[in-house]
């Protein structure tokens, strides 16, 4: 592992939870997941990105998706028990999660909201997800990732 520790590493760390970093060139025009995937040498669908939405009933809930898809509000919002959802205002996320775009990671947020992990992760052994900093990555059993954000499982 890298000498580089987020908060979300830390917590990993101290459950004792195998990963593995991985780090990349980062700059602000490219913060999207299918560039992370290409940087970091992975296919688009084993890199899952941290999405916070707002919905009628969960005031702030997190999603973890495949980066190569497309996040459905209406669906998302029924499997979530919400009437309806949106995604969080940028300009809102990082006071709200503690973490900035292309650097949000579901682990180690201000507060434990409720989240939901995409069924899709569970075809693989590892996906890659944000550990709270733009320019790494880390390597996570999905099943780790579950147990440590308590996350229920949906159909995105």
């Amino acid at each position: 592992m890298g000498s580089i520790k987020t908060n979300a590493c830390r917590i990993l760390d101290g459950s004792k939870i195998p990963y593995t970093v991985l780090e990349y060139s980062v700059n602000d025009e490219e913060l999207d997941a299918l560039t992370v995937a290409k940087k970091i040498g992975l296919p688009p669908d084993r890199v899952f990105k941290t999405l916070v939405l707002q919905g009628s009933l969960l005031p702030y809930f997190v999603v973890v998706v495949q980066s190569v898809k497309e996040l459905s509000l209406k669906s998302t919002a029924i499997q979530t028990g919400n009437k309806s959802c949106n995604m969080l205002p940028q300009k809102e996320l990082l006071n709200v999660t503690g973490y900035i775009r292309g650097g949000c990671s579901p682990i180690g947020m201000k507060k434990m909201f409720p989240t939901f992990i995409d069924t899709s992760a569970f075809c693989y052994q590892t996906i890659s997800i944000s550990p709270g900093l733009r320019g790494l990555q880390i390597l996570i059993s999905p099943h780790d990732l579950k147990t440590m954000t308590q996350a229920k499982i949906i159909e995105c």
